[in-house]
């Protein structure tokens, strides 16, 4: 039997990673508020968040296979989302501007009565950028959908990020060596 596999995301970004991993999927949404305890360890946000956005479906059928994922990048333990605003956005490409950060990046993946959930974290060493250039990319790319405010596949990725420690796809927005190991199991 083969199983349908629903993937929980609006992102392009982990759509077009599940084609290019060449899985059929269907894309579902569905309403979830993102918010997390004040007291949780940034390393945990990750996790929390997909887990939430998992369990805001109804039951997954063991027919079926459900994907969620959240990425949140974390700087001196504390956590940057996706930014409010464009000034939000400047201001995260600056403090990140010459630093080391985190990218965890955390996957659930539902089927039937199972639940498993992996995360995984990448470091990402960010070269100094300049406010003129940090203008330039939020002005350019947008990256409002993005936590931290910046997509690797883009200008920054290519231009200020000097090395990373982990898994590309991670940063991306999907740890697509775990997810294939985890959809192996449920297939």
């Amino acid at each position: 039997m083969k199983k349908k596999i629903l993937l929980a995301s609006g992102s392009a970004r982990r759509k077009e990673l599940m084609t290019q991993l060449g899985y059929e999927f269907e894309v579902v949404t569905a309403d979830c508020d993102e918010l997390y305890p004040e007291d949780l360890p940034a390393d945990q946000v990750a996790p929390f968040l997909s887990e939430l956005k998992a369990k805001s479906f109804a039951a997954v059928g063991a027919d079926e296979i459900l994907i969620t994922a959240d990425t949140v990048v974390v700087l001196d333990r504390q956590v940057l989302g996706k930014p409010r605003s464009r000034e939000e956005a400047l201001v995260m490409l600056q403090s990140l501007s010459g630093k080391m950060h985190q990218v965890y990046t955390a996957i659930t993946v539902r089927s039937g009565k199972t639940s498993i959930t992996e995360v995984d974290v990448a470091n990402v060493f960010f070269d100094t950028i300049t406010e003129e250039e940090a203008t330039m990319y939020v002005d350019r790319y947008q990256p409002m959908d993005k936590a931290g405010s910046y997509g690797i596949q883009e200008w920054v990725g290519m231009a200020k990020i000097s090395r990373i420690e982990g898994s590309f796809y991670t940063i991306m927005g999907l740890p697509t060596h775990l997810l294939h190991k985890t959809l192996q199991k449920l297939m």
